[in-house]
């Protein structure tokens, strides 16, 4: 299994209630892969760098997890399918990436 980051932007326009309802989505979407979430978080509601469909803001999510390669393609489809989805980002972390990652989540911890 690889560690895998994927940040993805939520439209302005959903409830606190609808964007938990689209993050467990996409959190269950994982699970049903086999994949472990590591770390979740919620960055809250950002201003845009530039505009996206006519949006300037967006509800910000980070998700840390481990998985096989193949689950980045189930869920890379289910953010395309999604029309409450702006913009997401996965990759993969190599030694250097994870190492910062356990040593951020100690300290927020």
């Amino acid at each position: 299994m690889n560690n895998y980051e994927t940040v993805f932007i939520l439209t302005p326009d959903l409830s606190e209630a609808q964007v938990k309802e689209a993050v467990a989505k996409f959190v269950d979407v994982l699970q049903s892969e086999g994949a472990e979430i590591v770390n979740e978080e919620n960055w809250g509601l950002k201003k845009l760098a530039y505009s996206i469909a006519k949006k300037s803001t967006g509800y910000y999510q980070f998700l840390e997890f481990k998985a096989q390669p193949e689950t980045i393609a189930t869920l890379e489809t289910q953010f395309r399918r999604d029309e409450s989805v702006l913009r997401f980002l996965t990759f993969r972390q190599d030694k250097f990436a994870h190492a910062y990652a356990e040593k951020r989540r100690s300290r927020k911890a």
